[in-house]
């Protein structure tokens, strides 16, 4: 098979296109042959920053396409199953070998690169905003990085909940694709001061909830919350090191959740959560949004794209 890999993590550069063996298939794993991969903000961070336990490593945490092969034990899938999957390591690549349990019956008449953003964007976002956040009708909630895969599945949610939506992105494009996508208002990062603009627009009491990808947002984050507010911090998209004070949320009462989806994707409330998540892309409830796609053979490239262009939404390779 044809894989993208990496031998020293690094630039996009150190992607390299290559033939790797068939992967082998563990017991209760499904290969899959792979349609469409969602570039995920995960697999960034890991060939920027983490060593490859060694040579010739597959990147990549979700892939969609058709079961090829079943091991033994599994029960759940067969042959010819359109799924969609996550895993830690390995989606950049013509087949994947993954968990049956890390995968979902993709609906009939979803495309296989719609499919392929929803369990991290969307799963990610549903838990962040209800199951952790607690979010209710009249709220109102700011979406840090709404122009992001997890963000653009955030605020759709979040107003079709009932929420009132604050996106923070860049640019007048973007600004107004979020308005599209149910933003109520988009606060534009580059020409205004966050926690300024929040307050102004909440008449001075801050928001009920904020969802935080970013990381290095959260002092802001923090000092847009009311009194008693949460806040949802999920990743370290913008790198470097998770610090805020917290005195003052301290004595605001305020709740700070942490969150890491990695370890939550077999729990059957997760799965489940994923399964309606994929039903509302292909009934057309809410949109999975693609910025561009690539070929596999151009990795490196999407990856430098994806850094590089602000994109809005998810980037999608194909093999």
């Amino acid at each position: 098979m044809k894989a993208a890999v990496y031998d020293t993590a690094g630039a996009p550069s150190v992607l390299k296109y290559i033939d790797l063996p068939t992967p082998a298939i563990e017991p209760g794993d499904v290969l899959i042959a792979v349609e469409a991969i969602s570039l995920e903000g995960g697999d960034l961070i890991n060939r920027r920053s983490t060593p490859p336990p060694h040579p010739s490593w597959v990147v990549g945490y979700a892939a969609a396409g058709t079961v090829m092969e079943i091991g033994s034990g599994v029960t759940s899938r067969k042959v010819g199953d359109r799924v969609v999957a996550f895993n830690m390591q390995g989606s950049h690549a013509e087949l994947w070998s993954v968990p049956e349990a890390r995968t979902w019956r993709i609906p009939d008449g979803l495309d296989a690169s719609d499919a392929a953003v929803v369990p991290i964007s969307f799963g990610t976002a549903y838990h962040c905003l209800f199951t952790r956040g607690a979010l209710e009708r009249g709220e109102t909630v700011l979406i840090q990085a709404a122009a992001g895969g997890v963000g653009v599945a955030a605020l759709q949610l979040a107003a079709q909940s009932g929420a009132t939506v604050i996106a923070v992105a860049s640019g007048a494009q973007r600004r107004g694709r979020l308005l599209e996508l149910g933003a109520h208002h988009v606060i534009d990062r580059a020409d205004c001061d966050v926690v300024e603009t929040v307050h102004a627009l909440t008449k001075g009491a801050g928001v009920d909830l904020v969802i935080d990808p970013v990381g290095k947002t959260l002092q802001a984050s923090l000092s847009s919350l009311a009194h008693e507010g949460r806040l949802v911090f999920v990743g370290n998209a913008g790198g470097g090191s998770l610090t805020a004070d917290l005195w003052p949320p301290m004595q605001a009462n305020q709740t700070l959740l942490g969150v890491f989806m990695g370890t939550l994707f077999e729990r059957s409330a997760i799965r489940s959560n994923v399964d309606d998540m994929l039903k509302a892309v292909a009934t057309g409830s809410v949109r999975s949004v693609i910025d561009r796609t690539f070929k596999l053979s151009e990795a490196a490239a999407a990856h430098e794209y994806a850094e590089k262009e602000k994109p809005l939404g998810r980037i999608v390779i194909k093999p």
